[in-house]
């Protein structure tokens, strides 16, 4: 990318001119043109990963620059939607979507080089998975299940389903949304997870401007709705930073923009 270009692909809040927006959602501190920011997101820290179903960008967030690029088969690599970074890999979830019987799979590439290392399938499931995270010691994933295009039969948007995995990709738990949540997806399904800093999941729809504060319930199977926190970019996969506190990184799918949020939420509403 030339420096020339750099100005309006990279804008910092202070400094630059910014649409006006409702004085609740969470301010936009960083954007970062990516031609890769389809699906969803992923960060280091230091660098951004830009994720379009056979796609991987990598990006400096100092400078916006593109260091690295990932292409793959589009007949194995049908749709990526969402990774993170655990160590010197970077994790992602996969699917067949919008085929089916839904099948999904894990893919794993090194950071450094966008290398594909290697693939774990996880053949059919409770849905077509969208996220995988790792906290707490353990591997949480989320399938995803549709009304309309991408549904099987006998499932529809109220099947979205978090599941907890071993280390070998095992189901030890699992738990479906609220109804108030699931109102949120509908026609659609979950493409974002991230557990905060804070201990709590950050979930995001597929099109609503929403993040949607959950935590596990203390009995039962449904998870429960702390708070709905309005924010910039319109759904799709998330990732909290590893080094800059309050930073949510997504996606403006539309405008191939990757944005970094400042999300402040104190336990009962956004600060």
């Amino acid at each position: 990318m030339l420096v020339s270009l750099l100005l309006p692909v990279l804008l910092a809040v202070q400094g630059a001119a910014q649409p006006a927006v409702p004085a609740d959602i969470a301010p936009v501190t960083l954007r970062i043109e990516a031609e890769e920011a389809r699906q969803g997101v992923a960060s280091d820290g230091v660098h951004i990963y830009a994720i379009d179903n056979d796609r991987i960008g990598k990006y400096r967030i100092s400078d916006g620059v593109r260091i690295a690029q990932w292409k793959g088969d589009r007949t194995l690599f049908a749709h990526m939607n969402s990774c993170t970074v655990v160590g010197r890999e970077l994790i992602c979830a996969a699917s067949n979507y919008p085929a089916v019987p839904q099948t999904s799979a894990v893919e794993i590439f090194d950071t450094r080089s966008l290398r594909h290392i290697r693939s774990i399938s996880l053949g059919m499931g409770p849905g077509s998975l969208t996220a995988l995270d790792r906290h707490d010691g353990a591997w949480w994933a989320m399938f995803a299940n549709y009304d309309g295009k991408g549904r099987e039969a006998d499932r529809d948007h109220r099947y979205t389903t978090l599941v907890q995995l071993d280390d070998q990709f095992r189901q030890l738990r699992g738990w479906l949304f609220p109804t108030e949540v699931l109102a949120r997806f509908a026609p659609f399904s979950c493409s974002g997870m991230s557990w905060g800093p804070d201990g709590r999941l950050y979930v995001t729809g597929h099109d609503r401007p929403e993040l949607y504060v959950m935590r596990l319930p203390s009995a039962g199977s449904t998870l429960e709705l702390l708070a709905t926190i309005p924010i910039a970019t319109e759904g799709q996969a998330i990732d909290w930073d590893p080094k800059t506190a309050h930073r949510l990184w997504s996606i403006m799918r539309g405008q191939s923009i990757i944005a970094a949020s400042d999300i402040r939420w104190n336990g009962g509403k956004p600060d």
